[in-house]
């Protein structure tokens, strides 16, 4: 397959161990995938590259998970697929994920193999 051809989906994460493991799924997975450490540099990466799909963890320095969403979704109003992922499993924070944008809400810990099967699953119904 072509780069060009990959799909490609940003991860942002401050946790760096956490941030490696994903980008190594994802890339063995066949997928092209651009990393950010906080919030700041994920929202001005989505902007730039224009990802197939955006994995954000919420707790994150500069803009959290909930504000890129936003961000992208409201103020951007662009159409990529966002996954929020938290060690928050309450309601309120999966509801306040809603409000934000987020297509899908993950709770951690979560296996690469759900994760995979829940990008599949968004990246198959959201092609053109």
């Amino acid at each position: 397959m072509q780069g060009a051809d990959l799909k490609k989906i940003l991860v942002a994460d401050d946790e760096k161990n956490i941030l490696r493991i994903i980008q190594f799924n994802l890339t063995k997975a066949g997928y092209n995938v651009i990393t950010a450490e906080d919030g700041g540099e994920a929202f001005e990466k989505i902007v730039k590259e224009k990802p197939d799909l955006v994995i954000l963890d919420i707790m994150m320095p500069k803009l959290n998970g909930f504000e890129v969403c936003s961000k992208v979704k409201k103020e951007l109003k662009m159409k990529v697929k966002i996954i929020l992922l938290s060690a928050k499993g309450q309601k309120n924070d999966i509801e306040r994920g809603n409000e934000s944008g987020a297509d899908k809400y993950l709770v951690k810990p979560f296996s690469p193999k759900i994760l995979l099967e829940t990008i599949e699953e968004m990246l198959g119904s959201g092609r053109a």
